[in-house]
């Protein structure tokens, strides 16, 4: 049995929380936050103790580490979690500051414990067999990738200013994906922004509407959007266009009913929100951590994974003040 301890009792520990109670052989054995409430709460659901964060890490009751707290308590609870000696499992962004990853990375690895960097999508039953079916050539050689993700509504300002901006929060995802699906690094990163959605954000020094252009040594390119605004729900599609054909992943809607009138053809709407959307690829992912926990093989996207897409959402921050591409070494 694989004893977990979560460290944040917020929304992403009760999904984390959720998926491990479906895991066979994975059990939650403690819980910490900073708040009592929702510490006891998902205590109590878990059947888990409640301690306080170091307790917790340091516990003989813990084999292994959630860390969903805030960005940034990661760097200190990576460091503890490490010279505990524990697998750690950690949300994303790992930091906002690609230099204090490069730290964690070195004691991740001087420490020799397993490290998963939460990037859930690549668990996604549909982004992953879109990434297998291109591993296997059904389209032939990759040229042309667009990610396409827009929130149904932004997030409060007050999350905004303290987030790292619309690269490193939100897209931080999408250039995880599109290192997944390219199959190399990208080498020159280009960015456009606006703040459309809400003056507010603009204001905070932030864009809400916008796009990247990411091209590697070899030529594929890839094309990301991203905006904090979608009348119609939460919009995530996907499509590789290749030299023998194209491979296309859809939005999952509501549900797969489709009516047709004098009208015209009509679905149901798409999921609204992350939860529902990804609550699939939650669980794959961290039944995949607990596996290679068990199996004491190295969990993928790791730490270096987290380090690449910080640097490309670096480089897309900066593309964007400079107005000019930035190409990376």
């Amino acid at each position: 049995m694989t004893r977990i301890g979560l460290l944040g009792c917020g929304r992403i520990g009760q999904v984390h929380a959720r998926s491990i109670a479906q895991i066979e052989g994975a059990t939650v054995s403690a819980v910490a936050d900073a708040f009592p409430a929702p510490a006891q709460d998902l205590a109590n659901r878990a059947n888990a103790k409640v301690m306080d964060a170091m307790e917790l890490i340091n516990s003989a009751d813990v084999d292994a580490v959630v860390i969903g707290t805030p960005t940034d308590t990661h760097y200190d609870l990576i460091h503890a979690v490490a010279k505990a000696g524990k697998a750690i499992f950690c949300e994303k962004p790992v930091d906002l500051s690609s230099d204090r990853i490069r730290d964690c990375k070195a004691v991740v690895e001087n420490a020799g414990v397993p490290f998963l960097t939460a990037f859930n999508r690549r668990f996604d039953p549909n982004f992953a067999d879109l990434q297998a079916r291109l591993q296997q050539g059904q389209i032939g050689d990759t040229e042309i990738i667009t990610i396409q993700s827009r929130d149904p509504s932004p997030p409060p300002v007050n999350y905004i200013k303290s987030s790292g901006g619309i690269f490193r929060d939100m897209m931080i995802h999408d250039l995880d994906m599109a290192r997944f699906l390219l199959g190399e690094n990208p080498v020159r990163v280009y960015a456009i922004g606006s703040a459309l959605v809400d003056p507010e954000i603009g204001n905070a020094g932030d864009v809400d509407t916008a796009a990247v252009t990411l091209s590697t040594a070899s030529g594929k390119i890839c094309q990301i959007t991203n905006s904090r605004r979608a009348s119609y729900g939460y919009d995530q599609r996907i499509e590789v266009h290749g030299s023998r054909g194209m491979l296309r992943a859809e939005n999952v809607h509501e549900t797969t009913v489709e009516i047709a009138t004098e009208t015209g053809f009509a679905r149901a709407p798409v999921q609204h929100f992350f939860l529902e959307r990804y609550e699939a690829a939650y669980r794959a992912e961290m039944a995949h951590f607990v596996a290679a926990v068990e199996n004491n093989t190295p969990p993928a996207p790791g730490i270096e994974d987290g380090l690449q897409a910080q640097l490309l959402a670096d480089a897309a921050d900066q593309s964007l003040k400079n107005g000019k591409p930035v190409d990376l070494t």
